[in-house]
């Protein structure tokens, strides 16, 4: 293991996840009105969305590239970090200039690449962290990583609405696209380690999907960020029927919930690291189906403010746990592909949940979604024999 700056490591991934959910965060909270506002309808947002969508389920092809292939002599990693960067950056100064309502599809099609940008550098970044971070380190840096995303969610929810609202929609993109440059300098103070044989691109070594406790870890994490996720998309839609909130004050819930999600990502990150993998695992079973109850019972507006940060610390305290979880039982020979297609797991169980909390609030209503969520999130509990078993140990 490289001998490097500590805080310079943790720095520079918590910049890289923060730039990613600056642009996360504007899909989320912004792009459906900016459309909306140039004569689009949801039909083209969905449209629109289900393309955008695309690179994240291909990123196992940017993880292999970057385990195979040492890009002119410069690294496995950092050179692919940075072209993902510069494509973002580009298509972020492009897509300012470009009005979506007359050149729709050359909105689309920048979007895309703005997309396949940033799941290349966000591959290639798990990637560089798998490979330079200790063992004993690997929960608080996700800690960092997931709080730093969390903020990039914050600020694009809050000042990104702030300069739309005040200057103007392209002034949003040139601000995000000064936001993608901040993490460029800190990779130049990162060495990428010389690669070992057995770190080395190999086929075989996908053989470890065959392995049952790398399989039960990917089933985690489709049960976890299913109740997650669908749940977290229902809060605002909630609050608002029972309890009638106006715009700003959806937003506000949204960024004090991002402010639970930074508290509680440094808070699992640490317990994983000094408690260890089951009992972290424990804590976000612990958290998160209290936070499923809360939810279903809220009741008035000062309540909501304590439900909302605390399924926040929930959300931050599970991803950071996962996150750090999966990486824990990832083979060094293809370390970035491995996790990239655990990831994409996850992502199959957000557009489960997605799908199956809309289903569930519409026929069932919401408190109910949100009870069904909290017991779905404990069919985790039979897959901790098989993960926590003495009998083979986290690759």
């Amino acid at each position: 293991m490289n001998p490097q700056s500590k805080t310079v490591r943790f720095t520079m991934f918590a910049l890289l996840y923060f730039t990613q959910g600056t642009i996360l965060g504007y899909f989320a909270s912004l792009n459906a009105l900016y459309m909306l506002d140039n004569g689009l309808d949801m039909v083209d947002v969905g449209i629109f969305s289900t393309i955008a969508l695309i690179p994240f389920v291909i990123k196992i092809l940017f993880g292999m590239l970057s385990d195979r292939y040492n890009l002119l002599g410069l690294g496995h990693r950092k050179p692919y970090i940075f072209i993902g960067l510069l494509v973002q950056f580009a298509c972020l100064i492009l897509v300012a200039n470009i009005n979506p309502g007359q050149s729709y599809w050359l909105y689309v099609g920048v979007a895309f690449m703005l997309q396949m940008g940033m799941a290349f550098y966000d591959t290639c970044t798990d990637g560089l962290a798998l490979d330079i971070t200790p063992e004993s380190e690997k929960g608080t840096l996700q800690g960092f990583m997931v709080g730093g995303r969390s903020v990039g969610v914050i600020v694009a929810a809050s000042v990104a609405g702030l300069i739309a609202q005040h200057l103007s929609w392209p002034a949003v993109f040139y601000f995000l696209a000064v936001l993608t440059l901040v993490p460029i300098p800190f990779l130049f103070f990162i060495r990428e380690m010389q690669r070992s044989p057995e770190m080395r691109f190999n086929w075989k070594a996908f053989s470890a999907f065959k392995n049952l406790k790398v399989i039960a870890v990917a089933v985690v994490g489709l049960i976890i960020f299913l109740v997650i996720v669908g749940a977290n998309q229902l809060v605002n839609p909630s609050f608002d029927a029972r309890l009638g909130i106006d715009l700003s004050t959806a937003g506000l819930v949204t960024t004090v919930w991002g402010i639970g999600c930074v508290a509680g990502a440094l808070v699992g990150g640490r317990v994983m690291d000094n408690l260890g993998n089951k009992q972290a695992l424990w804590l976000s079973l612990l958290l998160v189906v209290p936070a499923m109850a809360l939810l279903a019972f809220t009741s008035s507006k000062p309540m909501m403010w304590a439900v909302a940060v605390f399924f926040g610390i929930a959300y931050g305290v599970s991803q950071a746990i996962y996150f750090a979880l999966a990486m824990k039982y990832t083979q060094p020979a293809i370390a970035a592909s491995m996790y990239s297609i655990l990831m994409a797991v996850t992502n199959i169980g957000q557009g489960i949940g997605l799908g199956l909390g809309g289903g569930l609030a519409k026929s069932a209503g919401y408190p109910i979604t949100f009870l069904i969520f909290g017991v779905v999130m404990l069919l985790i509990i039979p897959f901790f024999p098989i993960i926590f078993s003495k009998r083979g140990q986290a690759a």
